[in-house]
């Protein structure tokens, strides 16, 4: 399917069409990440309407613009978007491979302080793996961590 030309159309709307007329992919990525060292594991499970849009392209605005945005929400006098028009009139990307939708999303929605440094210090902060690495029941899911013998 031929994905119409969005760019200038609201993201949502965007969105809308994605999940209407593309087949949702159930990716079996999933990142697991450490923000803080007293909490525990986060887990990242990309949407399957989120990747079906991300796989097909021409529909997502580049990851600098979330970037963008959380610039401005980072600021101490900020209220609300001002530039929220960047999520609509830049040119969407094309489309991607399921890892480098998994890459965007990273980007997107883990912390920069967690992917920029994800391998320095005395163990990872990030790893990528497969469903079936995790445990299939979220019993102790609260004490859960990133081994300490996986190599970076």
């Amino acid at each position: 399917m031929q994905t119409p030309s969005f760019q200038g159309t609201h993201l949502w709307d965007r969105l809308g069409w994605a999940k209407e007329n593309l087949e949702p992919h159930q990716s079996d990525y999933r990142v697991v990440y450490e923000d803080s060292i007293d909490e525990c594991a986060k887990i990242l499970v990309p949407d399957p309407n989120w990747m079906a849009a991300a796989l097909q392209g021409g529909i997502l605005p580049p990851v600098w613009v979330y970037h963008e945005l959380a610039k401005d929400e980072a600021q101490p006098d900020f209220k609300k978007h001002t530039r929220g028009y960047l999520l609509h009139e830049t040119e969407p990307v094309g489309a991607m491979t399921e890892e480098e939708a998994i890459e965007y999303l990273i980007m997107k929605d883990v912390p920069q302080s967690v992917w920029q440094t994800w391998d320095e210090g005395n163990r990872p902060k990030m790893v990528i793996c497969k469903k079936e690495q995790l445990p299939q029941t979220r019993e102790w899911r609260n004490a859960w961590r990133i081994s300490d013998e996986l190599a970076a």
